[in-house]
């Protein structure tokens, strides 16, 4: 999913990074808000941050300039917002351009649009639908991040379509080739990544009670 450093032409670096500017802001509120009121989330928010730099760093070769791999920020979107894991993937979108040449700088605003601003909030609105259906937590869970991992993949698919239309069939004929070529590594990874989801929601969960039933 990172777009590779300098690969965007400058225009739509700049524009992709004043539209995730925002969303970034009001996620730094809300996260200064959530310490304030619950000191204690330090712990979630780190594992949060630390499980999507991780699987976010397992990237295989797909499309040109760009990469596959999980994503990670279903787990931060549905356990602390996805306001506040807009902020943790910056975070560790930043620290993978500067530290694993993993996407770039002059890119990062269009990366954080995908992975940490459409794929949160696609994964927790699902999450939040399907509970509300009445759907088991664990199916939440997964829907949430499997839709949300390849939510981020349309979104980058988007993104790379806009910069650079086919010749032919311009900006919805390189949409469906960049889509259709991401689809072939992406979908078992969200099938993985909303398996691996529910597993760690779980232990949160059952860690939690455990603490609170020793209190």
């Amino acid at each position: 999913m990172h777009i590779m450093e300098g690969f965007l032409p400058v225009a739509h670096a700049v524009g992709w990074t004043v539209a995730s500017a925002p969303f970034v802001v009001v996620g730094a509120r809300r996260l200064k808000t959530v310490l304030a009121e619950h000191p204690e989330a330090r712990l979630s928010l780190g594992a949060a941050g630390a499980f999507a730099f991780v699987l976010s760093a397992l990237k295989l070769p797909s499309v040109t300039g760009s990469c596959s791999h999980p994503t990670g920020t279903g787990l931060g979107a549905i356990t602390m917002g996805p306001a506040v894991m807009s902020v943790l993937g910056t975070i560790v979108l930043l620290f993978q351009a500067l530290l694993l040449a993993h996407g770039g700088l002059t890119t990062l605003g269009a990366n954080v649009f995908s992975m940490a601003i459409a794929g949160p909030w696609i994964a927790w609105g699902v999450w939040k639908l399907a509970g509300k259906m009445g759907a088991p937590a664990a199916l939440a869970v997964f829907l949430g991040a499997f839709l949300g991992d390849l939510g981020t993949y349309v979104v980058t698919s988007v993104q790379l379509a806009l910069a650079f239309p086919d010749a032919t069939s311009g900006i919805l004929g390189a949409f469906l080739k960049f889509g259709g070529i991401f689809a072939i590594t992406q979908l078992p990874l969200a099938v993985a990544e909303g398996l691996l989801t529910v597993v760690v929601v779980n232990l949160l969960a059952s860690r939690q009670a455990g603490t609170e039933s020793k209190a």
